[in-house]
């Protein structure tokens, strides 16, 4: 049930990221930022209780509860906005990165991942995130969280391997994912950069 509930999710938030990230970006970067608050505080439940991801209505009650704080935050604070994106994403490129490229040891995907995230983070703060650049992020989101949600839907991938030490063996990362995260991709950041003027900064726009 939660991999479905959780997959048709990911591709509706996915969907809206990759390809309205920046036309319509205050509701859109609050529904991802309540996205990434309920992955963050469903997925410590897990961790920290030693259950399944999503397995009991702890884990339900508390990503609920942090999906609303988070999706808050992103709504009223345009730099918290900023680092939930770049953080998010970025760990996200730099987990799939590690992945892709066979490496199973968990601890090195997590803290590429965190490497990543923290860095696109300090590089789009400093530069005050010119339009393509998030154009370009909310592309490589929306289409990671997309493709995540059509693994869950066809069983492909489950809820309960996020919590597994083992999940980068576990996945069955074939070519056409990444075909199909890529197409996602190109197609997010053309259908965004006809529908928006590139050279306003998201700031003015918040």
């Amino acid at each position: 049930m939660s991999n479905v509930l959780v997959g048709i999710v990911a591709v509706l938030v996915g969907a809206a990221f990759c390809l309205y990230g920046i036309v319509a970006m205050r509701v859109v970067i609050t529904v991802w930022g309540a996205f990434v608050g309920f992955g963050v505080g469903a997925g410590l439940v897990a961790t920290l209780g030693g259950d399944g991801f999503l397995t009991g209505a702890l884990g339900w009650i508390v990503g609920v509860v942090v999906a609303v704080v988070f999706g808050l935050l992103a709504y009223l604070y345009y730099a918290v906005a900023v680092l939930l994106i770049t953080v998010s994403v970025g760990f996200a490129i730099g987990a799939a990165l590690m992945v892709a490229l066979g490496v199973t040891w968990n601890w090195v995907i997590i803290l590429v991942g965190v490497i990543v995230g923290a860095l696109l983070a300090a590089a789009a703060l400093a530069v005050n995130l010119p339009a393509i650049i998030l154009i370009v992020i909310s592309s490589l989101g929306g289409a990671t969280a997309f493709t995540g949600g059509l693994m869950l839907l066809t069983h492909t991938l489950h809820t309960d391997d996020f919590t597994r030490r083992d999940i980068a063996v576990t996945i069955d990362d074939s070519w056409w994912w990444y075909l199909i995260w890529i197409v996602l991709v190109v197609g997010g950041i053309l259908v965004q950069a006809r529908m928006t003027t590139t050279d306003r900064k998201p700031r003015e726009q918040w």
